[in-house]
This record gives structure tokens, sequence and C-alpha cells, in this order.
């Protein structure tokens, strides 16, 4: 460790706290359907948008109705994805590759992956998809997406901050607001910085060039600013090229991985400041914001100690210096163990360096990232609303050990939300563990990891925890492109995106409906450090008891096997 790695950390940290009431301003006003300073330009634009949709924006929704519509659009939007992708070859447009169409199999895996803010990819993208899917099928895809993820966790924050009432706002003018007035003005901005740094932006053919050996080489370009952008900021991390962010094309300099990480943060650190502003006190935000931060500084510097580390097999090669390996020579351990441990807290799967090369430890902390449910800021909104279940569990618990019927910013937490609360938790492990689980003894299945031992288990493990989770990223180990994960994936995926906001939503029904009590002697209190050590001590022992087990049998069972010097062979 470094102390030019700390102050890499130190201004990564003070950078985040600054924009988040910045940003969680400008988006409460946006939310609150309130003007801005880009609402004389695209006020007209949104009236349009409602106008076309036949939807009126002066009419709520009941959560069901909600759900319902959200439910629907994500239907359309997987149907239009799966038929691009299989018609690909048949359109004349925008490819200049000539990609063949998508198999059945991995096409549905994609299609799924894509509209649950997943991305996961067994495919190359520059192998195998033209720029018409890349931009009107991926992109497109990864807008929307993120804006349901932040328009659910507005629509749960609404459960708190209104009282007897029957609504939680309108999906489709919530969608359209969070993308006109937040995602795309700060995308565009956003792509035009990262061509500047050297992201390619074309709609040309690829690029033949003649190596120093006299050979010939082709290099992919194509739309890739755009996409970046929104795959950073959207937390949904489909690369265009296979190589994702460590490929220079996508992420060409030590000041482009800087802002990609900053970018990958900031919104979901935004939400707990528009969480407090709604509620009505920004101190709630805060503390929620402290509990994330906690969580987030142990990760790093677990994984930034494993990795500058090494492992005593690399120490007796004389490799000292920490593990480098699967690791780009630009970024060093310290940008690329930052980076690793930001895209597992949030859900964005981006990677630029390749946690199948990490070691024991410093792969187990994105490991165990994921498996908490990505709450560490996590994804555009399924940080908070993932978060704030945890936060019930945890007043919830508070209240028995006082007595007294559990209260969270004036709501009475009840057994409705305790038992919906549950639910959702125990949805995650039930696709991590029990995919795992039937991989492990299916040979086949076993046969695509690429290495033997607790580190293929940990190669699958991770595989299910990503797809559950709506991260994305791989151990790079896993040849995931058969039809088994295909298939086995998509329903992981699926389920771990909208299992989960079912019974979140639910709650914000039960919540909104309630009357708004005054705090009094007795509640307890919900801003300050009692409340911080109480909800990280919660989330740390529910995450130990559900997956010790399974980090026992991968990560921690490897650690201690290559300390006593075993090795394990690559398949």
């Amino acid at each position: 460790m470094t102390a030019l790695g700390w102050i890499q950390i130190l201004l990564y940290c003070v950078i985040i706290v600054a924009i988040t009431p910045v940003l969680g301003r400008y988006m409460t006003r946006v939310f609150n359907g309130e003007p801005t300073l880009l609402s004389f330009v695209l006020r007209p634009v949104e009236r349009i948008i409602y106008w076309l949709g036949g939807v009126d924006e002066r009419r709520e929704q009941h959560w069901l109705m909600y759900v319902v519509g959200m439910l629907f659009f994500h239907v359309g939007g997987f149907l239009i994805l799966y038929l691009l992708m299989r018609l690909q070859a048949l359109i004349p447009y925008y490819n200049p590759a000539r990609q063949s169409a998508v198999a059945p199999d991995l096409a549905f895996n994609t299609a799924v992956s894509f509209i649950t803010n997943t991305n996961w990819q067994n495919y190359g993208g520059e192998s195998t998809m033209s720029y018409l899917v890349q931009m009107v099928g991926l992109t497109h895809q990864n807008y929307l997406s993120a804006a349901t993820g932040i328009v659910l966790a507005v629509a749960l924050i609404r459960g708190f901050a209104r009282h007897s009432a029957r609504t939680v706002g309108n999906f489709w003018v919530d969608v359209t607001r969070c993308t006109l007035y937040i995602l795309l003005p700060i995308c565009i901005v956003y792509a035009l910085f990262l061509v500047w740094q050297g992201i390619p932006q074309t709609l040309g053919e690829y690029v033949n060039a003649a190596t120093l050996e006299g050979g010939k080489q082709t290099i992919a370009v194509g739309p890739v600013a755009s996409q970046i952008a929104i795959k950073m900021l959207g937390t949904n991390g489909g690369g265009f090229f296979n190589a994702n962010a460590a490929h220079p094309f996508e992420n060409p300099t030590a000041l482009a991985n800087f802002i990609q990480i900053i970018s990958i943060f900031a919104i979901g650190a935004a939400l707990t400041n528009v969480f407090g502003r709604m509620v009505g006190n920004e101190r709630q935000g805060w503390a929620i914001f402290a509990v994330m931060g906690v969580l987030f500084l142990a990760g790093v510097v677990v994984c930034y100690w494993a990795e500058a580390s090494g492992t005593t097999a690399l120490n007796a090669l004389g490799l000292t210096g920490g593990n480098m390996e699967g690791k780009e020579l630009r970024f060093g351990i310290a940008a690329s163990t930052l980076f690793a441990v930001i895209t597992t807290d949030a859900s964005c799967g981006a990677v630029n360096a390749m946690h199948d090369s990490f070691t024991a430890l410093g792969g187990m902390i994105p490991l165990i990232n994921i498996q908490l449910g990505e709450i560490i800021f996590g994804g555009v909104g399924s940080g908070l609303y993932g978060m704030l279940i945890y936060v019930i569990i945890s007043i919830f618990v508070a209240g028995l050990m006082v007595g007294r019927t559990p209260e969270y910013v004036g709501k009475k937490i009840e057994s409705k939300e305790v038992k919906m609360a549950m639910l959702a938790i125990l949805i995650l492990p039930l696709m991590y563990l029990g995919w795992t689980a039937v991989a492990t003894v299916v040979p086949f299945a076993v046969a695509q990891t690429n290495n033997s031992g607790p580190h293929g288990f940990s190669e699958i493990l991770y595989a299910y925890t990503s797809m559950t989770g709506n991260n994305g990223s791989a151990f790079a180990g896993l040849s995931g492109n058969t039809l088994f994960y295909n298939l086995t994936g998509a329903v992981a995926m699926f389920i771990g995106r909208f299992w989960m906001i079912v019974p979140a939503m639910a709650i914000a029904g039960s919540l909104v409906a309630k009357k708004s009590i005054p705090p009094s002697a007795g509640t307890f209190p919900t801003t300050g450090g009692l409340f911080v050590g109480l909800l990280v001590g919660v989330i740390v022992i529910i995450g130990g008891l559900t997956f010790f087990p399974a980090l026992a049998l991968g990560p921690l069972v490897e650690h201690l096997a290559i300390s006593a010097g075993t090795l394990y062979s690559a398949n």
C-alpha cells in the first residue's frame, strides 16, 4: 500500500461527499415536479411525450398499478431487444462487421440481462453485436433500466414521506422526468468528455491496420462513448468491448478512470440526500449515507491490503510489490482495487481488472459486496430501496429490545412491512446459493470453470451472485455462454430484480396510507451514531449468517490453502 494509493481513495471520498447534496437537491426538485434550470427547454418535450403516450401527469397510481405498469414496460423492452438480436443479420443498417444473428439462448439471456440493469455479458460486444443493436437495443435499455431503479426508490421514499395517502406517484411520469432531466443531460456532457479523453464515437467501419511485424489487424471502433456514459452513470456496466473498462477504447486515461468511478456512485449517493429532503430531515439521509460509507471503506481497506500484500506463492517467486496479475499497469493496484469495490458496491459490474486474478481475500470483497444486496450506495435506486429494507429490519430489532412499536421517520413499522422486508432479503440468497448448489453437482456446468478446487467453486458462486444481484461483473474464469448458464442465469437475473421490487413496493403502499406520528421521548433516534452502528451490525450479522458457509468453501479455504503452500491447477 502506498501514500499515493490512499490519496486517491481519500480524494474520491471527498468528491462523493461534496456532490451528494448538490445532485440530491436537483433530483428532489425533478421528482417533486418543481421547475429546474432545464425546464425551459425540456418541459415542452415532456408534455409531448405525455400526449403521445396518453399519460395524464396529474393522475397518480396505487403501488400495485405502479408495479404493473413497470412490468409491462419491461416486457416490451425485452421483446424489442430480443428481436433486434435475432434479426441482426437481416437488418442492413449499422452493421459494418456483418455480425450474424445472436443464438436464441444467448439472445434470451442478454435481453433479460439488460432489462434488469444487470448487463451480464456471455459474449464479446465487438465480435457479436452490430452498432444498431448496441445503440438502439443495449444503450436504450441502459437508460430505461436505470431510470426504473431510480423511480422505484423515489416511490418508496414517498411511502415514508406522505401520510394518509393512496398513491406513490405515476410510473410513466417518473420515468420520463428521470430520463429527460437527469440521465440524458448528464450523459450528453459526460460522453463529450469521454470523446475528449480518447474514446471513439463513430458509425464508421472497423479500422484495418498493419502491425510492426507486417501483419494485419482489425481494430474495432463504434459509437462507444455514448454507451460508456450511461453504463457508468446508470450502474449498468455492460461493455462495448469484451475487455470492458480495461480496454483502452473504454477507459483510456487515469482521469477517465477516475471520473467513471465517481459517476458510478453519484446517483446512488445523491438518492440518500433525496430521501432526507423528502422526509423533511436531511440528517436521516446523511445517517444512511454514513452506513454506506462505513461499509464501503471497510471493503476498500481489506481489498487494497490483500492485493498490495500479494500471496505467499507470489512472494516465494520473488514477485514482490503486490498482486499485479490481471491488472492494467496504467492503473495499478490502488485504482484497480478501488474500481473493483465500487463497481460491486453498486450494481455496475464494469471492471478495469479481472476479479478472477485477485487474491482469495481480495476477490472475496467484491463477492461479499454483491451478496449483501449491493446496498453500499448500490445500483441507481436499487441500492437505496435495498438499504431501506435493512432499515426496517433494524428498526424492528430496536423496537423489540425496548418493548415499543418500531417507528421510522414518523411511520410505525408493523408486521406487514417486516414480512415484506424479510421476503425481499431472502429472495437473493435463494438464487445465489440455490443455483450454485445445482451447478456444482452438474458435471457439464463444473466443466465450464477455468480452475479446479475452491477457486472454481468461487467462479460459479460469483457468477450466480452477480447475475442475481444484477451486477453483471464476472470472475472472468467461467465460460458462461452455454445453454445451462444462459437459461439459469436469466432466471436468476429476472427473480433477483423483480421479485425484490414487488415486496419493496408493497412496503411503499402500506406506509403511504399510514398517518405520520410525531416523535416522542421513547422514539428511537435514527440520525446518530447508535442507529448507524445498529444498522451496520444488522447488515453484517445477516450477511454472515447467510453467506459464511459458502465463503468458507470458496475464498476462505483458498486463502488458507495458499498460505499452507497448496496450489490448484487450471482445468
